[in-house]
């Protein structure tokens, strides 16, 4: 019943995993990795059958006796419509064939999860969607990040693994490519580090400098065009690095462009500025949130502003007015959501969450990154 990797089409594997087996197959650098179909989602009521778990037990010898990576690759996911960017579950960390069991049935049941209806819904998606699951050798990367292709390419990294960048969970250091060029370069906070399950504190030092290096730049950038290449437009590209190693882990389209570089000038005063992360503007009173506990404080039509957002939150993106972050880049999961509903964001604005009082108007202007403080 498994398909191995360089064999998965998007029927039978998702759009996920059969983006990834034509780069496979083209000889890109892939992790080595199967796939359980999504006939098996369909055939199987609760749990994972034995003779299914045998199979798995059989095909992990193939890719490495380490940890896995287990990934959701909905029939629905990853297509030039919609990313369901982080809307369904991943498990990092995993080994042996009844954890892997488990992280599949934890895949399944994501497809139905609050978010991923919600995302749905917003999506106009009607036929009910299926899903394949992904299971590949996990990088233990040194350093990870986001790469939007286009005319200009767009590099996200942090220290560690892409969960911490695609999450948001960081503001990562940033980069333009232009040609073989470094147009921009901007150094991110990367306070955080996760290391398969665990997540620690980054060394000062290593917060102060740029995680990537001007060669490893240039690798990722003639790596993104030849995805884009491949798979017939701009990519939006996870990656990760394990010492001189670059590895492509998920190549989706990209389903939303990046907001233009910010204007200059705007309203002074009380503003406050972050990074532009979804163009326009919405005017609301600021909602705190700090955590799931506060869902329901939040009213249509609010400035939602917290610390860092979690994918779980996407279902608050179809109420409020605009969104502001205290971390995060352009190219998390959040970041992505927002362009894709046409939601305001800014991202990165320091201390948002105290410097914003609960309750207070706001004008959020995601196309300058600008946060201002209206009188009442």
């Amino acid at each position: 019943m498994l398909i191995d990797l360089s064999d998965a089409e998007p029927a039978t594997s998702g759009g996920k995993a059969a983006a990834l087996a034509r780069l496979l197959r083209a000889g890109m650098p892939v992790p080595p990795g199967f796939v359980v179909p999504t006939t098996a989602y369909r055939e199987t009521d609760d749990g994972l059958p034995a003779e299914l778990i045998d199979e798995i037990a059989q095909a992990l010898p193939r890719i490495g006796d380490g940890y896995l990576a287990v990934r959701s690759s909905a029939t629905s996911e990853d297509t030039a419509h919609a990313t369901a960017a982080g809307q369904h579950d991943t498990f990092l960390g995993v080994r042996g064939p009844e954890q892997v069991a488990d992280a599949v049935r934890g895949c399944w049941l994501s497809l139905w999860s609050e978010r991923a209806v919600e995302y749905r819904r917003r999506q106009g998606d009607r036929p009910s969607p299926s899903i394949a699951v992904l299971v590949q050798r996990l990088v233990d990367a040194d350093v990870a990040g986001v790469m939007f292709t286009g005319d200009d390419i767009r590099i996200e990294a942090s220290w560690g693994l892409g969960e911490s960048v695609v999450s948001g969970h960081v503001t990562p250091d940033s980069w333009t490519l232009s040609g073989g060029d470094i147009t921009h370069r901007s150094l991110g906070t990367k306070e955080t580090r996760v290391d398969r399950t665990v997540t620690r504190e980054v060394a000062p030092a290593d917060r102060e400098r740029f995680c990537l290096t001007d060669d490893q730049l240039t690798r990722l950038g003639q790596l993104g065009r030849r995805a884009a290449d491949l798979l017939g437009g701009p990519q939006d590209v996870e990656w990760a690095i394990a010492g001189s190693r670059i590895w492509i882990l998920q190549s989706r389209p990209v389903t939303s462009a990046l907001p233009p570089a910010p204007t200059v000038g705007g309203e002074g005063g009380q503003a406050r500025t972050g990074t532009p992360g979804s163009p326009g503007r919405a005017t609301g009173p600021v909602r705190v949130v700090r955590g799931p506990a506060d869902f329901a404080r939040v009213r249509p039509g609010d400035v939602l502003v917290c610390r860092t957002t979690d994918p779980a939150w996407t279902p608050l993106f179809g109420m409020v007015a605009a969104v502001v972050t205290e971390i995060g880049g352009l190219l998390s999961h959040a970041a992505i959501v927002a362009r894709e509903q046409g939601l305001p964001a800014v991202l990165a604005v320091a201390d948002a969450t105290t410097a914003l009082p609960d309750g207070a108007p706001v004008r959020v202007d995601g196309s300058t990154g600008r946060v201002a403080l209206l009188d009442p």
